[in-house]
């Protein structure tokens, strides 16, 4: 079986075996602040929802043990050098955590631009984080992840007015690529749009149960 075809088939199964459960793929390069992300999306919403982050890397368990520390249940998925998760690891991966009665499932994919964006997790929506810091080129350099994300979130704003990067431009090339992206510029240290970000999954996961429950 064509590899992305097997990919496929897990990823349906993944989907079957969660349920209602959201289940939110995020994506970027290394470095760009997924998992501080994932720290302060936990303190805000951990009393509101269930929810877990499964982590990959290449190597080392060190980003799980970070979210963990927030409070949030979390397991690393240790890839041994390679770049992105496939859905296999992930089916695995849930025999490991609790699911039952999962609100929101975070896939903390490898920093990656390139191989990720060919791999279905079984999520129901993939976000693109973008630092600032990285250059406002990137959406047209690796078009597919943005082509394939349903939301972009500009990281590190808090250092914006330092760095020669427009969050115009970025947009309008994320939109040149897929004109049905949204956009939200973030901050996880000084708190910008984190809450705008927390809403946005709190809208997701109830309407997830909405068409769930009809």
């Amino acid at each position: 079986m064509h590899l992305l075809k097997a990919n496929d088939f897990v990823a349906k199964a993944i989907k079957d075996k969660l349920g209602n459960t959201l289940v939110i793929n995020v994506c970027s390069s290394p470095g760009s602040g997924k998992t501080t992300l994932m720290q302060e999306t936990g303190k805000i919403l951990k009393d509101k929802l269930k929810m877990a982050v499964l982590v990959g890397d290449c190597e080392t368990e060190r980003d799980a043990v970070r979210i963990r520390e927030a409070g949030i249940e979390s397991l690393q998925i240790v890839t041994g050098g390679m770049c992105h998760i496939e859905a296999q690891m992930v089916y695995q991966a849930l025999d490991y955590i609790d699911i039952k009665g999962l609100d929101l499932l975070f896939i903390e994919n490898v920093g990656n631009l390139v191989c990720p964006a060919a791999f279905d997790l079984g999520e129901d929506f993939r976000v693109t984080l973008l630092a600032c810091t990285e250059g406002d080129d990137k959406p047209k350099k690796y078009p597919r992840m943005f082509l394939t994300s349903e939301l972009m979130l500009v990281s590190k704003s808090d250092i914006l007015q330092y760095l020669p990067f427009s969050v115009e431009a970025v947009t309008q090339d994320a939109r040149d690529i897929n004109p049905d992206i949204e956009v939200i510029t973030i901050s996880s240290l000084n708190g910008e749009g984190i809450q705008e970000w927390c809403d946005w999954l709190l809208a997701k996961v109830e309407e997830k149960k909405a068409v769930a429950v009809a």
